[in-house]
């Protein structure tokens, strides 16, 4: 992983109106640029696009990353499976920039952290590079076609097609770009792999290999030199090393160093180290290459489970795709930030990337998070499951694309596992296993320093056909009631759930009676946490298989958020589509998440929580907004992490209920629960309780003691919008963000939880509203615009500050019979 410098290479345009063009002014610098700025869009199909002549002036102007596709509008004309939003057709991106006469003799290379997809690369008319997998990052050399002290073209197209995923992909250069002009002789892309094969509590043995490139005519004679510092700067290693390279050669050179009284990799502490090498002939430093690097040991065995550091760690993990609700698939550091900060808030410890390799902005907070990761390469081999989907890519490009992200992110110390595909339908293939063969052949090629992995949800198909034997560490999706058969058929296997529940759920939605059904008319599915899909169940029974089998690893749910595409539990196979499974429009996501598309917490996040966080806490649900139905039995569910917890009605205690003693029955429609009996969970209290408008109180107790405490109150009628931004103080970059939650309360500030009023908001100072959401997966309300309704009670408005920006964002929200509400965010200097 490469630490960039963010200016130095190029000054950029400040303001869309300043040129168009980018002045390249400093080649000295040897560290990557972002080239984010001041490009041209235009969707749909633009004759001779990569043209220099082409008259772009009127092209939309605009700063990657972009997602063209996030702006809408939702449509039944688009795959609901896939968003219903139109991430498909012909979209490019132009860009003018100069470079000076004196950087003639580099090489000049662009890199793209990921296009989506079916990219291609133009520099002034003339073809350059293209890359059809939209999560891969690659780069392209531009030095043969630069123009030297004139003006220079780049373009990008992208040609994403319809049914190219099972959920929504995203669209356009979607990730960083960056610029870098190298010397003939430099460190290749992804040019270094750090390893730690030594740790004692005294010394840390590093081994750098680092892959060198002659590109000049004659033979270099080098000096190699890295510094290793910690993360207040301190030096705590160096090495330096000679080498020969003859012209036109590469050639991998292996430095050896200790770091004395290491700190390591912890998810409580996760130290990092920075490695700075310097490639030189003679006095002159030719390449300068940053890497950051974790100390850590990682292990796996059928006994002791996952070891970080010796000790024993149970995964608490969650699935994450890669689009982030209202922003799309555009990728923000800040956006992923929150996502994982959520998510950790819930005691998750583990990421899953579903189904792709994942932006280096995630991985790199996962790395300063603490969170270890399970990077993953496929969806799908070459057996299809949509009808454009990278099998028809896979032939040609699957081992340079695996081998591409193992190269980026072998650096990263959070990730323990490479997957090489979920559910691939090669499970079903008697020759299956040849391909699992080929692509682990892969993977140890690259990296021996972590186990594979593949996450198969026919078990039974993946044992039979040999597929589970190849690889190190066998992920089960959805059959956790066979952990414990399937341990004691494979002894020596490591076991874990790669994907586990598949719950659906709507945030604040309650049916009345409960049952385990979703309702079409409302296309909600009740908060209860007892609905799923045919393969799916309630994490109660995760929570007990994974107890009875001590030896798994632990678990990722399917998933941590909601997200854009992938309707379930609506829709079926459509004609219109060739038999392909289609969503049930206006729905266009899903209800997986614990939280929704906006991050707020559902219910069965705090199921999780009470599992999975040590932190004392107590949840209580439903809602106490019943009218019509007083003197009816409502269910009181709580969710707790002490030992006990006692319900209060208006002033008046229920009683307690103990925690593992008072099981709550729920009833179970999983394809392997063979009972008519329900299923009783002891992780979950229950009271049946007639309805009486007022108060709710949960007090949860441990050892006697009172240690956590939640109240819910009948709301009176809406009165005014409450604001509360999750940061005031944003940076000046033009990149950072603030997520505002517009919550409806009554006169007092109750939390009015079953309105849906219409909110416009209204934006002033130095910034912009970059989305708007409220988390309903069935509202077609633009997620770029300036109003959102609210979805029981809550809406989110996210606002991003401009470049340099000072005066304060001022945001104000407006709804009819509601008083008007503002709320300011501020500035600090960009870092």
């Amino acid at each position: 992983m490469r630490k960039y410098k963010l200016f130095g290479l190029a000054v950029l345009c400040t303001t869309m109106a300043c040129t168009k063009q980018q002045k390249v002014e400093d080649f000295q610098s040897l560290e990557e640029t972002r080239f984010n700025d001041n490009w041209k869009f235009s969707k749909g199909e633009i004759k001779d696009g990569m043209s220099v002549e082409l008259n772009d002036e009127q092209w939309r102007h605009l700063d990657l990353p972009h997602d063209w596709a996030i702006e809408g509008p939702f449509s039944n004309d688009y795959n609901a499976r896939c968003g219903a939003l139109p991430f498909h057709g012909e979209g490019w991106y132009r860009k003018d920039f100069t470079v000076p006469v004196k950087a003639e003799g580099k090489q000049a290379f662009v890199r793209f952290e990921g296009v989506m997809n079916n990219a291609e690369v133009f520099i002034n008319g003339e073809k350059v590079g293209d890359r059809p997998y939209g999560y891969i990052g690659f780069e392209v050399d531009l030095t043969p076609y630069l123009k030297y002290g004139q003006e220079n073209t780049i373009a990008v197209k992208c040609d994403p097609e319809d049914l190219s995923s099972r959920w929504y992909p995203g669209a356009g250069i979607y990730r960083d770009v960056w610029i870098e002009f190298k010397n003939p002789v430099h460190i290749a892309m992804d040019g270094t792999f750090i390893k730690t094969p030594s740790i004692t509590k005294e010394k840390a043995e590093v081994t750098i290999d680092i892959d060198l490139v002659n590109a000049s005519t004659k033979l270099g004679d080098l000096t190699v030199e890295t510094v290793v510092t910690n993360l207040k700067g301190e030096k705590v290693g160096s090495t330096s090393s000679s080498i020969k390279i003859k012209k036109q050669e590469e050639k991998t050179t292996t430095q050896t160093l200790a770091i004395q009284n290491p700190e390591l990799w912890t998810m409580e502490n996760p130290h990092l180290y920075t490695a700075t090498t310097l490639v030189k002939q003679g006095d002159k430093v030719v390449d300068k290459y940053t890497s950051t690097f974790g100390v850590r040991d990682i292990e796996f065995t059928v006994k002791g489970g996952f070891k970080l550091n010796g000790e024993r760690v149970e995964l608490k993990g969650v699935c994450l795709h890669h689009d982030q609700g209202p922003l799309g698939s555009a990728v923000n550091r800040r956006a992923k930030e929150r996502q994982l900060q959520i998510m950790k808030d819930m005691g998750v410890n583990a990421i899953r990337t579903s189904h792709n390799p994942p932006s280096e902005a995630l991985l790199d907070l996962c790395d300063e998070m603490g969170l270890v990761v399970i990077d993953e390469a496929f969806d799908v081999w070459r057996m299809p499951k949509v009808e454009n989907g990278y099998n028809k890519e896979y032939d040609e490009w699957s081992e340079r694309d695996l081998v591409d992200m193992i190269r980026r992110d072998r650096n990263h110390p959070s990730i323990i596992m490479w997957s090489i595909g979920n559910e691939i339908l090669e499970q079903y293939d008697k020759k299956g296993y040849l391909e699992a063969r080929r692509l682990v052949k892969i993977t140890k090629a690259e990296d021996t320093s972590r186990p594979t992995t593949a996450g198969f949800n026919n078990i039974v198909a993946a044992i039979k056909h040999g597929l589970a034997d190849e690889v190190d560490i066998i992920g089960m999706n959805y059959f956790p009631m066979r952990y414990e058969q399937v341990q004691k058929d494979h002894p020596n296997w490591i076991i874990y759930g790669s994907e586990t529940s598949s719950c659906t759920s709507s945030r604040g939605y309650y049916e009345h009676p409960v049952t385990p059904t979703y309702d079409r008319a409302s296309h909600q599915v009740t908060s209860y946490d007892l609905v799923g899909p045919g393969w799916a169940y309630p994490p109660d029974l995760e929570f007990d298989m994974l107890a009875n089998t001590p030896s798994a690893l632990g678990q990722f749910m399917w998933t941590g958020f909601d997200y854009l595409g992938e309707p379930t539990p609506y829709g079926g196979k459509d004609n219109s589509t060739n038999g392909y499974w289609n969503g049930d429009f206006p729905v266009h996501s899903s209800y997986f998440g614990t939280v929704d598309l906006c991050g707020f917490p559902k219910d069965r996040f705090y199921l999780y929580q009470a599992e999975w966080s040590d932190k004392p806490m107590v949840h209580v649900l439903p809602h106490w907004n019943w009218e019509g139905k007083e003197g009816q039995n409502i269910p009181v569910y709580a969710y707790t992490n002490a030992e006990e917890v006692e319900l209060i009605v208006n002033g008046k205690s229920m009683g307690k209920k103990v925690k593992g003693k008072d099981l709550t029955p729920i009833k179970m429609t999983h394809r392997d629960w063979k009972s008519e009996k329900p299923y009783m969970s002891k992780y979950r209290l229950n009271w049946d309780i007639p309805y009486t408008p007022g108060t709710i109180e949960v007090v949860a107790y441990t050892d006697g003691k009172e240690v956590a405490r939640k109240v819910v109150k009948t709301a009176g009628k809406p009165h005014h919008v409450e604001l509360i931004a999750d940061r005031s103080l944003l940076a000046s970059d033009g990149k950072d963000v603030s997520y505002i939650t517009a919550n409806v309360v009554d006169k007092n500030g109750n939390f009015c939880y079953t309105v849906s009023n219409d909110i416009q908001f209204q934006i002033e100072g130095d910034g912009k509203i970059a989305g708007v959401g409220n988390g309903d997966a069935s509202s077609i309300t633009p997620l770029q615009g300036n109003h959102m309704e609210v979805f029981n009670g809550k809406a989110l408005v996210i606002v991003q500050g401009t470049k340099n920006a000072k005066t304060p964002i001022k945001l104000t929200a407006k709804a009819n019979g509601l008083e008007t509400t503002s709320i300011e965010v501020s500035f600090q200097p960009a870092l």
